[in-house]
């Protein structure tokens, strides 16, 4: 017979150890800059994006769904692969870093973008609280 404390085991997510220090096994620091940025940052930077690309995409291209699309895309590829961070990230202290592989940031921003689109990567997310498509890209968002 299973015991109910057996099955709801699961429930508590992933086995891990309490001391273990999000961002670690990426090289990362505990706190302070260069550690893992914090949840809250990640939507809210995403939301000031594509704010911005509906923003000039109403005042450009008549709010065109494939016009927004576009720019957020554009907005990505081009900001990740010169600053380091879009400009919503920007804003909230968040930079993209490369922390595996020799990879230029260009195709690293090129996977990061797609799978971002396919949403479900963006809602998938490793022990490091690093998302799926940072995961598949080799970068982390971490704290300025």
């Amino acid at each position: 017979m299973i015991d109910r404390k057996e099955l709801g085991a699961w429930m508590d997510g992933a086995p891990s150890s309490p001391d273990y220090v999000r961002g670690s096994s990426l090289g990362l620091p505990a706190s302070g800059p260069g550690a893992v940025a914090p949840f809250w940052r990640r939507p809210l930077s995403l939301l000031l994006d594509w704010g911005l690309c509906m923003l000039v995409s109403a005042l450009v291209f008549d709010s065109g769904a494939l016009a927004n699309l576009l720019l957020f895309v554009a907005v990505n590829l081009l900001f990740l692969s010169f600053f380091g961070a879009t400009p919503g990230q920007f804003v909230l202290r968040v930079r993209v870093l490369p922390v595996r592989g020799r990879t230029p940031m260009i195709l690293r921003a090129l996977v990061r973008t797609g799978a971002m689109l396919l949403l479900l990567p963006a809602m998938v997310w490793t022990k490091d609280a690093q998302p799926l498509h940072d995961a598949a890209a080799g970068t982390a968002a971490v704290r300025v």
